[in-house]
């Protein structure tokens, strides 16, 4: 199965700040269309690997039915960033030449604070699941990667997810491993449905859903230096871990499950 979603690619014209809180420098940024956006770079410390876990998180929890900001290809041509002073933001850019990622930017929007604003049981198991499966490290109360936005729950960040890509040779093992750090997970004590996110998510992330967001990743952020893979290869792999551990959610679904009895 071939197809691909429908990405907007839009052109940077305007670096306006930094994100310093982000490990990998992202910054918002305007856009050929008039619109804002957190830019994630591939010149970045995990180069284009955070970028497919970026889009492939993102775009697999919006096929699921949860909010997350647009996402966009946000094209960085070989002039931008030359007036840039920080001299390390500099060298970011120009390491950025070409593709890179963009989510739409919530203007006004506010971090989640899960002593302040409530979740539902069925949404909290829902993330708490989609987590799991996707291996998202970065959920946890110190840093939740979620927002507030016109009192609605958005998730954010995903760029630390399938975080086997970092170690690529195992990925069959990663593909039906548990996921521990489940346990940080700062929804986890209110996910008390994970059995029918479970039967749910099997139901909505099925094999052609999968395929076509992987398909969509952009071909240049396929070519790897570090393997002799080639792109398609490379896209083969990710299609092949995902609809793996769909097939064996039951392991990661059970170690869920243990880690929040543990909480309770």
């Amino acid at each position: 199965m071939n197809e691909i979603m429908d990405i907007r690619t839009v052109c940077v014209t305007r670096y306006i700040t930094p994100l310093r809180e982000g490990g990998s420098l992202p910054a918002v940024a305007e856009a050929d269309d008039g619109f804002k956006y957190v830019v994630k770079f591939r010149g970045a410390g995990h180069g284009v690997k955070a970028l497919i876990a970026e889009f492939i998180g993102g775009e697999l929890v919006r096929k699921a039915g949860l909010k997350v900001p647009e996402i966009v290809f946000a094209d960085l041509d070989a002039a931008f960033g030359r007036s840039e002073g920080d001299e390390e933001i500099q060298d970011l850019l120009k390491a950025s030449q070409g593709l890179n990622i963009g989510l739409h930017f919530l203007s006004g929007a506010i971090t989640f604070d899960p002593v302040v604003n409530g979740v539902d049981a069925a949404l909290a198991s829902d993330v708490v699941w989609l987590d799991a499966f996707l291996t998202n490290i970065d959920r946890t109360v110190k840093n939740t990667n979620m927002l507030m936005w016109h009192k609605e729950l958005w998730l954010i960040d995903h760029g630390a997810t399938l975080y086997f890509h970092h170690s690529w040779d195992h990925w069959k093992k990663h593909a039906v491993s548990t996921f521990d750090f489940i346990s940080q997970h700062v929804l986890l004590p209110e996910a008390d449905k994970l059995a029918e996110a479970d039967e749910k998510m099997r139901a909505v992330l099925t094999e052609e859903t999968i395929s076509t967001v992987v398909n969509t990743i952009p071909q240049s952020w396929l070519e790897w230096e570090e393997t002799d893979l080639s792109p398609a290869d490379i896209r083969a792999v990710y299609k092949e871990f995902l609809i793996t551990r769909l097939r064996h959610s039951e392991i990661f679904l059970k170690t869920a499950e243990d880690a929040r009895k543990a909480l309770v």
